[in-house]
């Protein structure tokens, strides 16, 4: 009897393998999807759980994917129901008038010419009760997870995973959920919902081993990564150390593994897995504007000097190519920085600057070395201070004057836009404090500035942004004079008033020789503003007013003035950052010089 019973099976499954290659498949002519008394959304979320309607919107019509689609769209939807609180779902797929469910596998049609779906969701269940036990202090469970609400399969999954959560969050890193106890009552259309936690030990972390690191020493990477060995489990202090190693750009990918069981005394090891980037990386840019003219920027980097993810940048820049002015600026520039240097969340850095700019009616030229740290307070502030020697030598019609000082900066930045390059909501805050005492002719005293962002999106699809920005700076101690030129403040172009020509804005001083030239207040605040509309997925538009303010005297006092400029622009998505074309007019002010164009990479704040 076994026999027969084996022969049968091997002539059915020949005969349908023959099947395949001799008879012709017929297309499929109809496919039915209907939800009886559902709501739009709820149809949408069943058609999204669909096998049969991804192959049919593909245009898939081979009979054999078909009934194995909806073979497996009985799990599929009933789960999508579950998820929306339907527990007493009824789900029929008829192909060719055949239940898909009664058709065994070795009888799957060779042919179909007719799919329907229907699905009766019946009504929604709510939860009689919602429980959990025990609860770790502080645990945050799900608000869809409650007494009388709607019994959302998703809540319990989110509320078990809460639970979890709540107790890893205390050092018990092998919580877990140990039972579940889940009754639908159909009668009341409710559902009673239990789920109980074992939290397992209080934890701490033991040894972290890494691997994956190919020029990188791994003392250096285990400095970096500031493995807390010892202290009480916290699943926030792996993604600081994630983190950590991410910020140094040395690392493609860093990932953090849990070993499966605790050492001895309830330790947790934790495996470092990581894959390096590329040595080396370059970068170039460019802007253009009508009385700037072309301005040209690159850099090389080098991220792993010595094999501790010693980081040497070197960037270079060449300004107002073709602008207004007989001067072509220049800067170049080198910098190296040391992670983990000289504790965990710092890094120590050498910095040295060569340049020329013109400002006004003055050309500097200016040679800085700096040395300092910079700290990471968290994934949003961060705060750099450092000492720097600086001499300036600045010309002008009278002749030069020699700047030597002193300098102690200090910045501090708060970063919580949602993309630097492109941002559609948060804001960015930057205060600069520079302390500095000079030598010579040059007079001590401290600049304080300060750069200030926000951004909110609306509409459909957020595709209107509002963006502003203040800026805000004064020198504080010193006489117009006595202060290097590149430490004072100007109004006009592309970083501060569009519409207006570049550093347009100025004071007078007059030298000891009686000649009055222009340069920079002591004082400035610009304010920007801009509403940017998303046309298509990659052309938007912008409307732009810009203000700036420049004193010759401290905390905005003596003599001023303002101007203004406004205008429109174009931006194009190229995935990287958009590329910018304004065009601004003057508005008020006496440094009106017509219609000025600026083009350039990214959003112009």
């Amino acid at each position: 009897m076994g026999k027969s019973i084996w022969w049968r099976h091997c002539t059915a499954a020949a005969f349908l393998v023959a099947s395949l290659f001799v008879l012709p498949a017929r297309a499929l002519d109809n496919m039915s999807f209907v939800v009886r008394g559902g709501e739009d959304e709820l149809t949408e979320s069943f058609r999204a759980a669909s096998l049969l309607v991804q192959s049919w919107n593909d245009g898939l019509t081979d009979p054999q994917t078909l009934f194995a689609a909806a073979r497996a769209d009985y799990g599929r939807l009933v789960g999508a129901a579950y998820a929306e609180g339907f527990y007493s779902v009824v789900v029929r797929i008829e192909i060719d008038g055949r239940e898909a469910a009664t058709i065994e596998p070795l009888d799957a049609p060779a042919a179909m010419r007719e799919i329907r779906v229907t699905i009766e969701p019946g009504p929604r269940f709510t939860f009689a009760t919602a429980r959990m036990r025990p609860y770790a202090p502080g645990t945050q469970l799900p608000p869809a997870y409650g007494d009388t609400k709607p019994a959302f399969s998703t809540a319990i999954v989110d509320a078990a995973e809460a639970g979890v959560d709540g107790w890893r969050n205390v050092g018990h890193a092998k919580a877990r959920v140990a039972d579940q106890s889940i009754t639908a009552d159909h009668s009341a259309d409710t559902i009673d919902s239990l789920i109980l936690l074992e939290p397992g030990p209080r934890v701490r972390f033991g040894q972290m081993t890494i691997s994956g690191a190919e020029r990188m020493r791994p003392e250096r990477i285990a400095r970096i990564a500031g493995f807390p060995t010892g202290e009480t489990f916290d699943p926030e202090e792996l993604d600081t150390v994630a983190n950590r190693l991410r910020r140094t750009g040395a690392f493609r990918s860093v990932a953090l593994q849990e070993a499966e069981t605790l050492g001895f005394g309830d330790t947790l090891d934790v495996d470092l897995v990581v894959a390096e980037e590329a040595l080396r990386r370059f970068g170039v840019g460019a802007e253009l504007s009508s009385t700037e003219g072309l301005n040209l920027s690159g850099y090389w980097l080098h991220r792993n000097l010595f094999g501790g993810a010693e980081r040497l940048r070197v960037d270079g820049a060449i300004d107002r190519i073709g602008g207004q002015g007989d001067t072509l600026g220049y800067e170049l520039g080198a910098r190296i920085e040391r992670p983990a240097t000289p504790v965990t969340d710092a890094s120590a850095f050498v910095e040295a600057r060569v340049g020329r700019e013109e400002l006004a009616d003055i050309t500097l030229d200016k040679i800085e070395l700096s040395f300092g740290l910079t700290r990471v307070l968290s994934d949003t502030l961060s705060a750099e201070a450092g000492i720097s020697y600086i001499h300036t030598r600045a010309e002008d019609v009278t002749g030069s004057f020699e700047f030597d000082m002193v300098a102690l900066p200090v910045s501090l930045t708060w970063e919580r836009r949602d993309n630097p390059i492109d941002a559609r909501k948060g804001f960015y805050l930057q205060a600069d404090v520079t302390p500095f005492y000079g030598f010579n002719m040059t007079d001590s005293g401290a600049q304080f500035k300060a750069d200030a962002r926000a951004y909110r999106s609306f509409g459909a699809e957020d595709r209107l942004t509002l963006a502003g920005r203040v800026q805000l700076g004064t020198v504080v101690g010193t006489s117009l004079a006595a202060t290097s030129p590149d430490f004072l403040f100007f109004s006009g172009g592309g970083g501060t008033v569009r519409g207006q020509p570049y550093q347009s804005l100025t004071v007078p001083l007059v030298r000891p020789s009686g000649v009055t030239v222009q340069t920079g207040g002591l004082s400035f605040a610009g304010m920007s503003g801009e509403l940017r509309a998303g046309i298509t997925e990659k052309i938007g538009a912008v409307a732009f007013y810009d203000a700036g303010f420049v004193s010759d005297d401290a905390i905005f006092g003596g003599n001023s003035d303002w101007h203004a400029g406004a205008g429109l622009g174009l931006r194009y998505d190229t995935g990287f950052g958009p590329i910018r074309l304004d065009v601004g007019l003057p508005v008020s002010g006496t440094t009106d010089d017509g219609v000025q164009i600026y083009v350039g990479i990214g959003q112009a704040f």
